[in-house]
């Protein structure tokens, strides 16, 4: 489901002088119409119901959350149209306990629900995403439950307690008789009808099963509140303990009877939003809390950031880096942006403008003092002060990256598995800190330990070696093949180090990183080599005269000849030392990578033909040269070109016509 189902169906408030059991019920049912969940729906509520959670009680943390989304909704539609307020502008949950009968009941007096929001929100799953969340899944129950945070299902964890969850709700400004009554027991359907309520806002009511009896305990789940919901910003009131009924003065036959008194409730959680107070006075679990209450995620946040900002510009920021990817990370379309308040009232769910798109995964509040209450997507667009807003919580955002990976690389290691490639849009995107976004890369390299991607451009950097003036890298399709590349040849013969860049989204990086701390970078497969410094001065004097265009050497003329428009050029190199041949791109040339997903997007890339390098020394073009038969000249400079293709890892023009030359060696040389 999404985050959208998420809030708006445990959005649930209610707000009345009633007594919320009364409510639960309604009167009769009228209109009762049975519906089947969509099938994803019912596959996560089997996950639900049957996986065996290591920590139950955070059904109630994902409920109270919706409720205090609920809640914030209708303070921000209140600020067009007070009367939804009404005579209840006093925003609260309220939670209530009956263990003789096994119940709990969260009500809030928020913004509730119409017909067709319920069967939206408590039908359907409304994002998409759910079938990939299902492919997910791994038979390991704990962890598994650690992914249902990251597909905005909080309402279904209702099912980890529940039997049966009934759901009472009356939208705001609504008629009593427009209220909405569902049930269902988490299997295939659920039945929905009409129903009466006095007052705005929604009910849950959870029937518990007979092994979560645990939380019909009121003190249990007042321990639980003030554990999740400390930070919640509006008043989560239980029944006063221990004053349940009226003293007995001995002359009156009601109290005799044992009347019980009216019920009264208190707040259980502070009630203060957690941003406003002093970051002295907040303790390490409640941030933690405080982000799987915003993010309804279930793992703790790996760090954050807290600040108020005064001057010009007042308001205060709280950052949060999460632990793991959520699943439409790549959505571009999917929900992003920081929760926005303006002095504490909340305005939107997704201001995707106070971040750029490459730090999509933060999560966190901005409540600031600047912007107009009636503020709309439009105007945050228009707003010079959003821009300067935009720069400083990037700048803390990436400051925030950079003292996490300095502070634990293991974790930060893991952080970039979730989140890198996210990080690699930001050079194109973000020209202003491109630098500093480039020092939180990290690859793989000649020199790493095993496949990990462990070298930061800032290490391969202090490692240069003396006289070295560029930062070499290679563009491939797989780790595998950037480690066996021949254009790695030379660099390993004079132990130098070379990047190793093998995610889909690198050479268009590359594109964008032109330098680091001024050194250039340099694509060790593209263009002539240029090893400066680093070259012995016989490399120079030869790779000069080779390099240039061989247009003299008669051996280079004959090959280019035979392989006519494949390519582009055909010249000595001295980039190779164990290999014959090699395909090299040119420097103005879009590389394989880059065609690779033009051709993916059904776009036509431009047409570029590449250079193919032979190693002049090499016993295999020695015994070329000598070769008189220009058929058989033919087919081995056909074999080798072929070869120099599938080690770049391109495709073969006419695999058959390479298979059948190769064959026809084969039984030459075993005849």
């Amino acid at each position: 489901m999404a985050e959208t189902a998420n809030t708006e169906t445990a959005n649930t408030e209610t707000t009345s002088t009633e007594t919320t059991g009364a409510e639960t019920t309604g009167t009769e049912k009228k209109g009762t119409e049975t519906k089947g969940f969509e099938t994803e729906a019912r596959q996560l509520l089997q996950l639900m119901i049957h996986s065996l959670y290591s920590n139950k009680e955070v059904f109630l943390r994902e409920l109270i959350s919706n409720a205090s989304d609920a809640a914030d909704k209708l303070r921000f539609a209140a600020l067009s149209n007070p009367e939804l307020l009404g005579e209840a502008p006093d925003l609260q949950v309220r939670v209530e306990v009956d263990s003789t009968n096994s119940t709990i009941v969260i009500a809030d007096n928020g913004i509730g629900m119409s017909r067709d929001e319920v069967v939206s929100n408590l039908g359907t799953i409304a994002r998409s995403g759910t079938a990939e969340f299902l492919e997910s899944l791994t038979g390991d129950q704990q962890k598994d439950s650690q992914l249902i945070g990251q597909f905005g299902v909080g309402f279904y964890s209702a099912f980890i307690v529940a039997k049966e969850v009934e759901v009472l709700t009356r939208k705001a400004g609504a008629a009593a008789s427009e209220a909405v009554h569902w049930q269902s027991k988490g299997e295939a359907s659920y039945s929905i009808s009409e129903a009466e309520k006095t007052a705005r806002g929604t009910v849950i009511t959870l029937h518990l099963k007979d092994g979560a009896k645990e939380f019909s305990d009121a003190y249990r789940l007042r321990s639980i509140i003030k554990k999740y919901a400390d930070h919640v910003s509006i008043p989560v009131l239980m029944e006063e303990p221990a004053h349940d009924e009226v003293p007995d003065t001995g002359d009156s036959t009601e109290n005799k009877a044992g009347n019980k008194a009216e019920k009264r409730y208190e707040p259980v959680n502070e009630g203060k939003a957690l941003w406003t107070r002093s970051r002295r006075d907040i303790k390490k679990k409640e941030y933690q809390e405080f982000y799987k209450h915003i993010s309804h995620n279930f793992e703790d946040p790996l760090d954050w950031s807290h600040n108020h900002v005064e001057g010009k510009l007042e308001y205060t920021s709280l950052l949060f880096l999460p632990r793991r990817a959520p699943y439409d990370l790549w959505n571009r379309d999917g929900a992003r942006g920081l929760k926005l308040y303006v002095q504490r009232v909340f305005i939107m769910d997704e201001a995707e403008q106070f971040l750029p798109l490459y730090l999509r995964f933060v999560k966190g509040i901005l409540d600031s003092s600047d912007f107009p209450l009636n503020v709309s997507r439009e105007l945050l667009q228009n707003d010079p002060k959003v821009e300067k807003v935009r720069a400083a919580l990037t700048k803390r955002v990436l400051d925030l990256i950079t003292r996490f990976r300095k502070k634990d690389a293991e974790a930060y290691a893991g952080f970039w598995k979730e989140f890198g490639q996210a990080l690699k849009e930001g050079p194109a995107e973000d020209y202003a800190n491109r630098e500093k976004i480039a020092s939180l890369f990290l690859f793989s390299s000649t020199e790493s330990v095993a496949d990990e991607q462990d070298r930061s451009i800032e290490d391969y950097v202090a490692k240069m070696a003396e006289g070295q003036e560029k930062i070499y890298y290679l563009v491939s399709d797989s780790l595998k093949a950037a480690r066996n590349s021949p254009h790695l040849e030379v660099f390993r013969q004079k132990g130098i180090e070379v990047l190793l860049l093998h995610d889909r989204i690198d050479e268009w990086l590359m594109g964008h990183l032109h330098e680091f701390d001024g050194k250039p970078f340099h694509d060790v497969a593209r263009g002539k080599l240029d090893l400066g410094k680093l070259a012995e001065e016989p490399d120079k004097a030869e790779s000069d005269s080779d390099d240039d265009n061989g247009s003299d050497n008669p051996l280079l003329k004959r090959i280019g000849a035979s392989l006519g428009e494949q390519v582009k050029e055909v010249r000595a190199t001295r980039r190779l030392t164990d290999s014959p041949a090699c395909l090299v791109v040119d420097e103005n040339d879009m590389g394989l990578q880059m065609r690779r997903i033009m051709e993916a997007s059904g776009q036509k890339p431009p047409e570029a033909k590449p250079i193919f390098e032979v190693n002049l020394e090499h016993a295999l073009l020695q015994r070329l040269d000598q070769e008189a038969d220009e058929d058989r000249f033919s087919d081995l400079v056909t074999i080798l070109f072929g070869q120099a293709a599938l080690a770049e890892g391109r495709g073969l023009a006419d695999p058959a016509s390479f298979s059948s030359r190769l064959n026809k060696l084969l039984l030459e040389l075993t005849a």
